[in-house]
């Protein structure tokens, strides 16, 4: 008999809800329910968040949603994991490539995955979590249900408790600073800025470090497209900026003489950041690559 573990999501924030021994294995999502066998061994990831929580508990994917584009992982990320199959787009994976590789669960975005349920599930037991959209918190909760998922609560209860000690670590070294800056992160492209407001990732991990977001929160909506204006406006100490191509819509503004105003630039403060680190790859590792990222910038 296969021994069995119970997951249940809840709608918004797919909190933990059994224990974690359990007789019977059964997962809800949303209006879905499906039986997961313990230790799945070939698992696809449509999400690179997904990836993050699969590399720390030493488990290697074998197929990966990466936009065609394998250095999209954090090099962290990489070192953990196998060779992988790349099944395409985030937003569009391929569902003849996944069918080919046989998966025994298929991990899926709650949000970006949500119309394509009824094809993966008919591939393989399909668990649908929150990535897409989701906060640091979040994060930390869908890691521990990947664990439920695989088998593997107590190396994920290890390794979130030495997440959280690591943490606790940054923010005391980063003390000396958060009493001096306000730091906002934004991603910059051809098509414009977009602020990552106090509930999206990146600001949760700000948070966590002791630089909580002085933008006003929007539930509904993380990022927010921003003018010159309204950054003046907001007028951080520090702009990091993660940029997508060689020319964006920050480029024009420098050009213009407002943009000179900011506290930012007058301070020399306007720092390049990898939108692949506190953007795309959500997760553990990615938050600690931030921390260290951000005593990097501060301590320079």
């Amino acid at each position: 008999m296969i021994s069995r573990l119970v997951l249940r999501c809840l709608a918004l924030g797919f909190a933990l809800w059994v224990p974690m021994a359990c007789a019977q294995n059964q997962t809800s999502v949303q209006q879905h329910a499906l039986e997961l066998a313990e230790q799945a061994k070939r698992i696809v990831a449509l999400e690179l968040s997904f990836v993050d929580s699969l590399a720390v508990l030493g488990i290697s994917p074998i197929g990966i949603a990466d936009d065609n584009n394998p250095n999209i992982l954090l090099p962290e990320v990489k070192a953990r994991i196998a060779p992988w199959v790349s099944l395409g787009l985030r937003a569009q994976p391929n569902l003849e490539q996944i069918a080919a590789l046989k998966p025994d669960l298929i991990i899926a975005d709650s949000e970006r995955h949500r119309a394509a349920y009824d094809g993966l599930a008919k591939i393989a037991p399909t668990l649908l979590l929150k990535s897409r959209g989701e906060t640091y918190q979040e994060n930390l909760v869908t890691a521990q249900q990947i664990a439920q998922a695989v088998g593997r609560e107590p190396l994920m209860a290890q390794r979130l408790a030495e997440h959280k000690r690591t943490m606790t670590q940054y923010r005391e070294k980063l003390a000396p600073y958060a009493n001096q800056a306000t730091i906002q992160f934004a991603i910059a492209s051809a098509r414009g800025v977009w602020l990552h407001g106090p509930t999206s990732y990146a600001a949760g991990v700000l948070d966590t470090l002791g630089f909580p977001s002085s933008m006003a929160a929007s539930p509904d909506a993380p990022y927010v497209q921003t003018s010159l204006e309204m950054l003046l406006s907001l007028n951080p100490d520090w702009l990091l900026i993660g940029a997508y191509g060689e020319h964006t819509a920050l480029d024009d503004w420098r050009e213009t003489p407002l943009f000179s105003v900011l506290s930012a630039v007058q301070q020399q403060q306007v720092v390049p950041v990898s939108p692949a680190l506190w953007s795309l790859n959500r997760g553990i590792l990615a938050a600690e690559g931030i921390a260290a990222d951000l005593e990097r910038i501060l301590q320079q």
